[in-house]
This record gives structure tokens, sequence and C-alpha cells, in this order.
């Protein structure tokens, strides 16, 4: 099925060593600064990758029975034909779209997203910095697909293939593709999904392709230097601080929210939001005449 994930790991770990003696030059290809690796956050992020591997192992189980009922209630009879593999494909990453945009547009996604975000460097290390919290947080977003009428194993399996593709996106060596670009994702579109620049915030949230965000208005091009990590960085390389800062942040806000519709604006509004106006989101940042960067 879909766990030929579990044995590219170790191939994803041998690229990202070679990525490291690549980028000992600190520039690009095409003359861009680069910041390279820093060995604790590198081993950090690895740590969140087997911690996302092995908590996975057992959501899948769960997951993979849901989906299954499911499918016993599907609206149409697809089978399996490979057409339905095309339409597994392109239904795989439209539910990744808005799985991710939701994950930075609604404050308790993004507590579990957000670790994934909080590296200030940007490598293939950076790619393995996989949440310990998504695996509850996410498969909602794919039933659908078994609803309609999509096998479960193709699920699973589309899952897998655009998790491997979106590897090779976080590194600074590979610069811009043509006309690849107006398609696919890119490591050019996804350094911009990982700035903290006002302008580059929740944008390019695409799996493999690109459209779904040039559809939807968050698309953005990478236009200047990106400026890695947070808006609030953490500044450790502690993974359970990685994995559950955001969870205890969550947590407190709720806790001090002055009634019922504060306590709520802090779980399912954007990240940013107050009731008083004190921080604000991204899109504010945005509209803002005056905003600063980060």
């Amino acid at each position: 099925m879909a766990s030929f994930i579990y044995y590219v790991f170790p191939f994803f770990v041998v690229l990202l060593a070679l990525e490291a003696v690549a980028t000992r030059a600190r520039r690009a290809p095409d003359g861009r600064a680069i910041r390279g690796y820093e060995p604790r956050d590198a081993v950090a992020s690895v740590t969140m990758g087997l911690g996302n591997v092995v908590i996975s192992l057992g959501t899948k189980i769960v997951v993979l029975a849901a989906y299954t009922a499911l499918y016993q209630l599907r609206v149409f009879e697809l089978g399996s034909a490979w057409w339905v593999w095309v339409l597994a494909f392109l239904g795989d990453d439209f539910c990744y779209y808005w799985f991710h945009r939701a994950s930075h547009e609604v404050r308790f996604l993004w507590a579990a997203h957000e670790n994934h975000h909080s590296s200030r460097y940007y490598n293939l290390s950076t790619a393995l910095r996989q949440s310990w919290t998504t695996p509850f947080t996410g498969p909602v977003f794919w039933a659908p697909l078994a609803l309609l009428g999509i096998p479960p194993v193709m699920i699973f399996t589309a899952m897998a293939v655009s998790l491997v593709y979106q590897f090779w996106l976080h590194t600074e060596l590979i610069g811009k593709l043509g006309p690849f670009e107006w398609l696919f994702n890119t490591p050019s579109h996804h350094r911009v999904h990982h700035g903290r620049n006002v302008q580059y915030l929740d944008r390019n949230h695409g799996g493999i392709l690109i459209v779904w965000d040039r559809l939807f208005g968050t698309f953005e091009v990478e236009d200047e230097p990106v400026d890695y990590g947070l808006t609030s960085n953490i500044h450790t390389f502690h993974p359970l601080r990685i994995a559950f800062h955001e969870w205890r942040a969550l947590g407190r806000e709720v806790a001090g929210a002055g009634s019922l519709g504060e306590a709520l604006g802090a779980i399912f509004a954007p990240p940013g939001w107050s009731a008083d106006g004190s921080t604000l989101t991204a899109h504010q940042l945005r509209r803002s005449p005056s905003r600063q960067e980060l």
C-alpha cells in the first residue's frame, strides 16, 4: 500500500547529508545567499520526523478502518481503472491544499502544523520536521474521497506520493524552474510558504500542484529574500518543546479567556487573532498600511 514511505526515510537522511556538504559554500548556484545547516536544528528536525513516522503507524490503522467504512457508503462505483488513479491524485492534491490552508488559518490546526515552520533554516532536514499531532487533525480532510468512491488504498498511496514529492521542495540549492512552476509546486514556491516576511505569510499551500493557490488567491511569487521561521520564533532545539509549545500557548489563551466567545476565537480564529486587537492575523498584517516586517 503506502508503506513505502517508511522505506524511503533512510534515503531522505542520506540526501540531506549530501545537501549539508553542498551548502557549506553558503551560496546557491544562482548566487543567492543561503543559511545551510545548523547541526542541532537538523537533529531536531530528524527527531520530529521519526516521531511522526511512529505516531502515524498507529493512527493509520484507525484511519484506514474509517475510510473503509466510508467507502462502503460510497456515492459512485468507480472501480480501480487507470483514470480512477488520476482522480485519486487530483483529489488528494485538492484535499491537501485545503488541509494545509486550514492548518494556517484555524488556530487549533495551526497548533498541530506550526512546528513544521519553526526552523530558521531551510534545507532538506526541514522537510522531516513533521508534526506529532497532524496525524490526528489531518485525516478528516481526505475522508470525502472515500465517500465519493476512491478506494482507500488509492487514497493512502496518493498521500504517500505527495509526501515524497514534497521532500525536494525544502532546499535553497534549486532556483526557479521556468514554465514548470506554472503547474507544479517547486522549491521557489515553497520557500515563499516558509517565509515570515509579511507578504509571504499563508501563501503557496499546494502539495504537488500549485494551481490551487493560483485558483483560490493564495499564490505568491518569490521576489525578495526569504526570512524563514515563525512570526515569533521559539529559539529551542528540544523536540518536545517544538512539538507542543503552541498547544500550550493555545491552552493558556483559552484558560485566560474572558468569555466563551473569546475562548472560541482562540481556538477557531486565525493565528494572531486577539479579542482586543493587540495582535494581528496574517490577513490583517497584509492589509495594514503601516505594517512592519517581522
